[in-house]
């Protein structure tokens, strides 16, 4: 099969295609047939190995798992011995977060993991990228921000893959939502169901005093304590995006003062959670209340340019690989 091997940390010069033996479904396992998979911005970020702190878990000096890529689409090819929840041809998306291996035309999954059967009103290409913002942002939205119908939730980094999946999140559980975007993506924002939206070229949000329940900053641009005067008495600020500063207001907050920083990697979360987070949101997508939004599709041997193009910061809704 062709696949895209990761030869070491750094530029997208990284990525090289090679043919390699497809993997072989193990009796707890699926072997899935990829027509599509994501290219996030947290590829981007491991691609280049930073922060340090990260090669722990993918490799000190090269990467562990030399195909990477987590999020897919595609078709079951293969079934396990043991596998009885799948058959093959059935359609189906996930995250293959433990051992990647996306990036290439098939890929083995475990039963018991992030898949589930793709829902009839989302196409491959969709549904790629689907985990990576629904997920994420579900648990923001749902296990950080507690979000409640009626409350005023603020999403910076509006268009990208996190921030269009938390607008129809929030609008799916009721709350008032305030998109900040710039101004090429305005339109999007409104049509995904916004109530205001901010351009931040024009307007700095964190000047509206007392104004959100919950800061959902998607793209970690501004700090918590450049938001806590836009935050409600016992408003939220959430990043996925960890540092220093946030790292401090977290631990700090969550002893001291009413309004808090949190932050939680949804990627690390026990398999159980995950597993629930994503029946709710199955649950939202059958009911027509989330689409995925796609920006861009690369074919799988332009992967550098894909990260390229992620890496720009601009990207509106999703990016995908084609790869069938």
């Amino acid at each position: 099969m062709k696949a895209i091997i990761t030869t070491g940390y750094g530029s997208p010069e990284v990525f090289k295609l090679d043919n390699v033996a497809p993997p072989i479904a193990r009796p707890n396992e699926i072997l899935v047939s990829i027509h599509a998979s994501s290219v996030a911005r947290a590829d981007v970020m491991m691609r280049t190995g930073r922060p340090y702190i990260g090669r722990l878990m993918l490799g000190l000096l090269k990467p562990k798992n030399p195909i990477w890529g987590t999020g897919f689409a595609g078709i079951v090819a293969s079934v396990g011995s043991e596998v009885s929840q799948f058959k093959v041809g059935d359609r189906v998306f996930g995250e293959n977060i433990d051992t990647m291996g996306t990036y290439a035309e098939y890929v083995t999954v475990p039963e018991a993991g992030i898949v589930a059967q793709l829902p009839d009103n989302l196409s491959f290409e969709e549904a790629a990228g689907m985990c990576d913002g629904g997920i994420t942002s579900l648990n923001f939205l749902l296990n950080l921000g507690t979000i409640k119908a009626g409350q005023k939730v603020l999403i910076n980094g509006a268009s990208g893959s996190l921030g269009t999946a938390a607008i129809q999140l929030a609008k799916h559980f009721g709350a008032e939502v305030t998109g900040v975007c710039s101004n090429r993506n305005i339109h999007l924002v409104k049509e995904l169901g916004a109530d205001q939206v901010i351009d931040y070229t024009r307007e700095d949000f964190t000047g509206n005093s007392n104004a959100y329940d919950l800061i959902y900053d998607t793209v970690g641009a501004r700090s918590f304590s450049e938001c806590r005067h836009a935050l409600t008495e016992n408003g939220v600020y959430a990043s996925p995006v960890l540092g220093m500063p946030l790292l401090g207001d977290t631990m700090r907050t969550s002893l001291f003062g009413k309004k808090k920083a949190k932050f939680s990697a949804t990627g690390a979360l026990p398999l159980k959670e995950t597993k629930r987070l994503l029946e709710v949101l199955l649950g939202i997508i059958e009911a027509g209340n989330l689409k995925g939004i796609l920006d861009r599709s690369y074919p799988l041997e332009q992967l550098a340019e894909a990260h390229k193009y992620v890496e720009q910061g601009h990207k509106r809704g999703n990016v995908v690989l084609a790869v069938a």
